[in-house]
């Protein structure tokens, strides 16, 4: 079996996954390097076992997505020693299929860690969906909240303005008069 210390960390793996047409993926030379291979000898082996990796578990990139990675990646141009075909894309399952291709104790060990690196992220945003649904939820009794104060802040601001506004008087009745109210020993006298 391979030596533990030699293997990359789950988290390690973790940042070389990314999602390319939908799919959570780990590029050829990425996982050439995990196994301890060079690159042209990972194709080889899948070339050699294509029946084994249909096109969910493995796709050639286009153009489009290989240029933003080249830049990335740093990886050279063809005609200067560089990669002259786009890099294969390995999903989960096609990682899982080249620990049967490659045979190697290594190939083995390393898939068990990326297979830990796979379910690792399946973990975190399961709970980020879990943590994004909470949030929702408070934000929304927090907008209801709101909404209720609101409404009362604005009939009490209602209720200011019309105790602010001069008393509506009745026809016949000159504002400048002051109103007399009787007194108790007026009434019963």
């Amino acid at each position: 079996m391979a030596d533990p210390k030699s293997l990359a960390s789950v988290g390690q793996i973790t940042r070389a996954i990314f999602v390319l047409r939908g799919h959570r993926v780990l590029l050829d030379a990425e996982l050439a390097t995990l196994y301890g291979v060079e690159t042209r000898t990972l194709i080889q082996a899948v070339q050699r076992n294509r029946a084994r990796f249909p096109a969910d578990f493995m796709f050639q990139l286009n153009a489009a997505e290989w240029l933003p990675l080249r830049s990335q990646f740093v990886i050279s141009k063809a005609g200067r020693g560089g990669r002259r075909y786009p890099p294969y894309a390995f999903t989960e399952q096609g990682v899982a299929m080249l620990s049967s291709v490659l045979g190697s104790d290594r190939a083995i060990a390393v898939n068990i860690e990326i297979m830990r690196a796979f379910v690792r992220m399946r973990e975190l945003l399961s709970s980020n969906k879990e943590l994004a649904r909470r949030f929702a939820q408070l934000e929304a009794r927090i907008d209801k909240k709101l909404a209720e104060h609101d409404e009362a802040i604005t009939a009490i601001l209602s209720a200011i303005r019309e105790l602010m506004q001069p008393p509506h008087l009745s026809a016949g009745v000159s504002a400048s008069l002051p109103i007399s109210i009787p007194s108790a020993e007026a009434t019963h006298g």
